[in-house]
């Protein structure tokens, strides 16, 4: 029974597989086939009498020709550069010969990746080999930074050797830099110093030495030598050279104004890290000066040169850099030159006497420099000390600051910084409760404790203390002792740039220019890291060109101040404009049409920077045609946008005038009484013209009546006909002014009214 069961199984069996691969089965195999290949011929057919199949295929075998011909130049190059390596790699060092090699055989990998995908053509599926490779090769490509991961260091460069000649005039050149940023007196003998390093070849004292030709700073003002040295040192691709060749081709200085051969060495300087030519190039993206617009190419730019001047700046800021607008000066507002004076005068006599106040303030002044006093930080120690015997909490305070981060031959010192810091905090002084915070939270001469360093400086910055507000801004934006917080980075180094500190501007310019705990904004990115650049080391060029031009030395003060307007200062720019509108500066000579078309360019300038002066200045060119033809619709938007926006009373006044006189505007007395009452509102020195003008006006206004009741009345004929004796001009301006003079009276009697 169990046989049959097994047999009927296999009988079963047989029966299923005739079945399937009986004829029937080969039947539909050979109609599938027969289908198949109608479907071949058919696409055959259908390819062939395609024209579009033949273009694209023709393109693409064009595209693998052209490629594997690239590929193959490429490869044959290699080997070339390969060859030339093999001869050489005898004579490198072998760090240097191993890097070399690493590099090759990478670089020769991806050149074989790339070739195996590449080769393919587009149209045959690629093999599993070469997909395997093309996965590697795309997994590459997506992660950048595994690539540079892989590749071998690079030797370190090393610093150039310099010969003992060199180094001699480094020495030199390093010695006569001090002795200039200390402003000493000694000015010739430091440029001395520059030239004998430049005469031995050092390209630093060549560069200095070119820009003190062009100021004549220390020797005589020689443009051509400058340009000289510039065009030597600019062949070899010096960046300085071509910022300073720049300069001339912007200005026109020594050379013909061309804006394009400026933009071209200003690119290639800033290219080299020149931070004039950064400075220079960053100011016309910025305000599209003889280039479009762009924020951002601004903001990159503005951003190197920030960089380095926050690198250089100290927990205290940095050197003050007093800014003097000549017009101001001009107009009565610049004797404080001659009162600083008088007035440090007077200081120094108290401090001998042991006069506290005058002592520390003396010590405040050469600490930080400025209203001239030189930046002395022996003296201030002096100073200090004396007041602090009297115990005087400011003058331990900055004691302490001296001697943590010493200088100017002062030895710091941990220990001495610390008790002059407890001193002044024991007196609840806030530079003292910064000075014990810097220390805790950096570990001099303390354990490092950040908790007890942001104590103390949430106690300066409660004072108002722009230190102790830095640092609290600092911990928040690190999340240093507590958590990060970009918001309140943002609220302290708002408070601390309010006092001007560079590094608290450069934090917040980081921050707006990557949107850290504020809305991302280039525009004001660029606004504070453009105030970072003007606050560098070059700013105190301000301060040398305004003493030249008290010194009487108008040429050199004016080359100086266009020096600063390039880089985008705007008190330069308003000063250089002023030199030429006085014909002080006689670079470009003696024509006026020619130094009012540069005034008009640097009025401009400094008015779109929000300058007030240049603003009414700009209009008054405008409205007397000088440098440009005359247009009274012009000069009266401008006075219009100075009085409305900047608040200028000599703009609203010229306002008035013009109403009053139907110039430029429609002729409307109470809208020009108006513009009168807001300028004598405006400032106390309006107050008197604008009394003038408006007793003038009541004159006029009151002559109009006189005449108009006349011509009513039976004498009008003494004043209509032609022949009538009675009354000649004379007799007209003698009762105009009469009645002017009247008219003056009652407007100085009359109590003060409200502007309608």
């Amino acid at each position: 029974m169990d046989h049959l069961k097994v047999y009927i199984l296999w009988l079963c069996f047989v029966l299923s597989a005739a079945t399937a691969l009986g004829p029937e089965s080969n039947k539909k195999a050979e109609d599938s086939s027969d289908d198949d290949e109608k479907s071949l011929e058919n696409l055959e057919s259908e390819t062939l009498n395609d024209p579009e199949y033949y273009n694209e295929l023709t393109e693409a075998i064009n595209k693998q020709i052209m490629s594997m011909q690239e590929y193959a130049d490429a490869v044959s190059k290699t080997t070339r550069l390969l060859k030339k390596e093999e001869e050489n790699i005898d004579t490198l060092d072998p760090v240097q010969a191993d890097n070399k090699i690493g590099q090759m055989e990478y670089t020769l990998k991806l050149l074989r990746l790339s070739l195996l995908k590449q080769t393919e053509p587009n149209w045959m599926p690629p093999s599993k080999a070469a997909n395997l490779q093309e996965n590697e090769f795309e997994n590459m490509e997506e992660n950048p930074q595994d690539i540079l991961d892989t590749l071998p260091p690079l030797p370190e460069e090393k610093e150039i050797e310099l010969s003992p000649e060199m180094k001699e005039a480094k020495e030199v050149f390093e010695a006569a830099m001090v002795k200039l940023d200390r402003r000493s007196p000694d000015l010739r003998g430091a440029i001395l110093q520059v030239k004998q390093a430049a005469d031995w070849g050092y390209v630093p004292a060549k560069i200095k030495l070119a820009w003190s030709y062009i100021y004549g700073e220390g020797v005589e003002l020689d443009v051509e030598k400058a340009k000289k040295i510039f065009e030597e040192l600019s062949e070899e691709g010096n960046a300085d050279a071509h910022a300073g060749l720049g300069f001339l081709h912007a200005t026109g200085v020594g050379v013909p104004v061309s804006q394009a051969r400026a933009l071209l060495h200003y690119t290639l300087g800033a290219l080299g890290d020149s931070d004039y030519a950064q400075m220079a190039l960053a100011y016309r993206h910025w305000a599209g000066a003889t280039l479009p617009g762009s924020c951002p190419k601004a903001m990159e730019l503005y951003m190197k040169v920030a960089h380095k001047v926050a690198a250089q700046v100290s927990l205290s800021g940095g050197p003050a850099v007093q800014r003097v607008r000549l017009m101001d000066e001009a107009e009565g507002a610049g004797s404080g030159a001659a009162l600083d004076t008088d007035l440090i005068e007077y200081y120094q006599l108290l401090a001998e006497r042991g006069d506290v106040q005058a002592q520390v303030g003396l010590g405040q002044l050469h600490f930080q420099g400025g209203r001239g006093v030189t930046l002395d930080l022996n003296k201030a120690l002096h100073y200090f000390q004396q007041a602090a015997k009297t115990g005087n909490a400011v003058a331990n305070a900055f004691l302490g600051k001296i001697y943590l981060e010493g200088g100017d031959g002062i030895k710091a010192d941990n220990d001495t910084a610390l008790r002059y810091f407890r001193k002044a905090a024991e007196l609840n002084n806030p530079v003292g409760q910064s000075g014990l915070g810097i220390m805790y939270l950096q570990g001099r001469g303390v354990p490092k404790d950040t908790a007890t360093a942001f104590k103390y400086f949430a106690m300066a910055a409660n004072q108002g203390w722009v230190e102790g507000q830095l640092h609290l801004g600092f911990m928040y934006f690190g999340g240093i002792g507590v958590r990060r917080d970009f918001k309140q980075a943002n609220k302290y180094f708002s408070l601390a740039s309010q006092s001007g500190h560079v590094l608290a501007l450069y934090h917040l310019g980081q921050m707006h220019a990557q949107g850290l705990g504020v809305l991302r904004s280039c525009t004001t990115a660029v606004e504070l890291f453009k105030n970072v650049c003007e606050r560098g080391p070059w700013g105190a060029r301000l301060m040398l060109a305004h003493a030249a031009w008290r010194a009487r030395d108008s040429d050199s003060a004016f080359l100086q101040y266009l020096a600063m307007a390039e880089r985008g200062y705007e008190v330069a720019q308003s000063n250089a404009a002023f030199l030429l509108d006085e014909g002080a500066a006689r670079a470009f000579g003696a024509a006026a049409a020619e130094r009012w078309r540069r005034a008009l360019q640097l009025w401009a300038r400094a008015a779109a920077q929000g300058c007030a002066g240049a603003r009414v200045k700009l209009g008054d060119y405008h409205y007397y045609g000088q440098g440009t033809p005359r247009d009274l619709d012009a000069a009266a938007h401008h006075y219009r946008v100075a009085a409305d926006t900047l608040h200028s009373a000599q703009a609203t006044f010229n306002l008035g005038y013009m109403h009053e006189r139907g110039l430029g505007l429609a002729r409307d007395l109470h809208l020009a009484k108006r513009c009168y009452d807001l300028a004598a509102d405006a400032s106390p020195d309006a107050r008197l013209p604008a009394a003038l003008a408006l007793a003038r006006l009541h004159a006029h206004s009151a002559l109009e009546g006189l005449l108009e009741s006349l011509s009513q009345s039976p004498l009008a004929f003494i004043f209509l006909s032609g022949e009538s004796t009675f009354l000649s001009n004379w007799d007209l301006y003698l009762i105009s002014a009469l009645v002017g003079a009247l008219g003056f009276v009652i407007y100085l009697r009359r109590p003060n009214q409200p502007v309608n």
